[in-house]
Formats: structure tokens, sequence, C-alpha cells
């Protein structure tokens, strides 16, 4: 099984802004050498063009909305830039509803907001990639999607910390995507989820492969993978391990458990690991069903107590 590439810890204890230390713009904009004291003049000054904004490292309670162009938001040390509270318009520190967004090396945390959605990314507009990013102790990691045809793109990435049921009526989770495309999620790490899903999506078509979902932490959360409207694709070659502390222990990953609105027929889920936790003792279906489209569930390794498929 691949692991996912997780950044550095010493990435954490990042101090104060480096670059405006040494009297030097924070933001760079790489197309043109133009630097900025604030990330939201950079996206501004890119309008409706294409560039990448590196990003010095350090410690920023900052956000940006981004309203056009194609936007890459890098960090020039991966690991060593990190977004803390301060969401933009109630939502999230990146707002994004430009023409497409790639997000490459950057940390958030600590956001919560009153609706109980506070996302280190929400995406309203265009493609979305994310790579070798962590998103950590938040209401949510990454929340959003457009009705369109849009394609979101996690990879070698962190959740941990994140989701919650308890503070608003309706709960938040490490990652909730929504669009009329698609949405892949790859090499990432989940754990230590505090409440609602580690991933939702609600999108025709999926792939999930090469991760880790490790609930031995968790507290009072729910699925691993949760699909409400059904979906075709792959899930495989994931690692799972369910933890004691669950608000719904009964499934690993759940399809079409809200609606069917999607056609489910020959989702492939196979070469997964999934166990439980020492010292549970419920017994869970790996793969539970609403949709009764015909699933394509292969082999899969299964621990102790974990029932491979349950028609609900």
């Amino acid at each position: 099984m691949l692991r996912p590439i997780l950044l550095a810890a010493a990435a954490l204890a990042v101090a104060s802004p480096i670059a405006a230390q040494q009297g030097h713009a924070p933001f760079t904009v790489q197309e043109t050498g133009e630097g900025f004291q604030r990330l939201d003049d950079a996206v501004g000054s890119i309008r409706m063009g294409t560039g990448t904004i590196l990003i010095a490292p350090g410690t920023y309670h900052e956000c940006t909305v981004q309203t056009g162009g194609h936007i890459t938001f890098r960090a020039a040390t991966p690991g060593s830039v990190v977004f803390e509270g301060s969401p933009c318009e109630g939502k999230a520190i990146f707002v994004l509803r430009g023409l497409g967004s790639t997000v490459d090396g950057i940390i958030f945390r600590g956001v919560r907001v009153p609706d109980g959605n506070g996302a280190g990314i929400r995406t309203e507009m265009g493609n979305l990639t994310v790579t070798n990013s962590m998103f950590l102790d938040s209401q949510e990691g990454i929340l959003g999607g457009e009705p369109a045809a849009q394609k979101i793109v996690i990879d070698k990435s962190t959740f941990a910390g994140l989701g919650q049921c308890d503070e608003t009526t309706d709960c938040s989770h490490g990652i909730y995507l929504a669009n009329q495309g698609s949405v892949t999620v790859t090499r990432s790490r989940f754990e230590r989820g505090t409440g609602g899903h580690y991933v939702k999506v609600r999108s025709p078509s999926v792939t999930i492969t090469d991760n880790s979902f490790d609930d031995t932490r968790g507290r009072k959360t729910n699925y691993m993978i949760d699909l409400p409207e059904g979906a075709t694709g792959l899930i495989a070659r994931n690692m799972f391990v369910q933890g004691r502390n669950k608000e719904n222990w009964t499934g690993f990953i759940v399809v079409a458990a809200e609606n069917r609105t999607y056609r489910s027929t020959g989702l492939r889920i196979e070469d997964n690991d999934a166990s439980l936790a020492p010292g549970e003792t419920r017994s869970p279906a790996f793969v539970a069903d609403y949709s009764h489209d015909r699933l394509a569930v292969g082999a899969n390794r299964l621990g102790r107590g974990v029932r491979l498929f349950e028609t609900r």
C-alpha cells in the first residue's frame, strides 16, 4: 500500500512571516516578480489572468477571495506556510470562485465560524487541485463545489481534528464536496476526526485511492466515506481503522443513504484494508448500500468483526 506523503511536523512551529521581518513582501507573483504585503492584493493583481503566488514562510492571520483568473497559491518552502483562523466572508481562509485554483504546500488550521462550516478552503467555482497541504483543528477542511462539471483533485494532504455535529444543527466534515463533475482524493491521510464524516461527496464520479483513515483517536465521528447520493468510480488501496468513539459506527463506506441521484452500478470497491481499533466489539459493515444498484465490491482485507456488505 502507498503511504501518504505528510508535511513535516516542524512546520507547525513556524512563527511570524520571515519575509516581512526582513523587509521583503511575503507574497510574490512569480510571473511578474511583483511583491505584496497582503495576499488579497496579490490575488487582485492577477485579475482574469494566470499566475502563481509564492508565499514566504510564516504564520498568517489573513484570508483571500479569488474572483477571477487561474491562480496557484504555493508555499515557497512546502510546509512552512500556516494560515490560522481569520476566515473571509464567514466561510474560509481561501474562498475560491475564479476560473481555476491550485493550492500547494500550505497549512490551514483553527478555522471556526458561527454557521459551523469554517474551512481552510471553500471552493465555489472553477477546477481545484490541492496538493501537499494540511487542514487541522477546524470545523471543516475543504468545503463546497459548483453545479457544473467541476474537477476537484486532492493529493498528498493531511486532514486532522476536523468535523462537528454539536455546534450547529447540521454536521460538518473533513471534506465535504458537491459538483456535477468529479472528485479525486489520493495519497492523503485522515485522522482524529471530531464529528461528521471524514469524506462526504455528492458527485457522479469519485476516485478515492491510496489513502489512510485512522479513526482510533476520533470522537463522535460517523462514516469514513459517505456518498449520500450515490456515485460511480473507484475506491481502492485505502487503509481504514475504525475507532470506538463513534456517533454512527454502522458502516465504513456508505452509498446513497440520502438519495439515489446518481447511478452506482459498477462502483468498484476493492483491494482495501479495514479493521477495528483494539477493544471495539461492534460489527459494522465495510460497505453499506442504500442504492440497490449492482456495486462491484471486489476482494478486500477485513479484520475481525468487519462484515463485507450490507443492503439497507
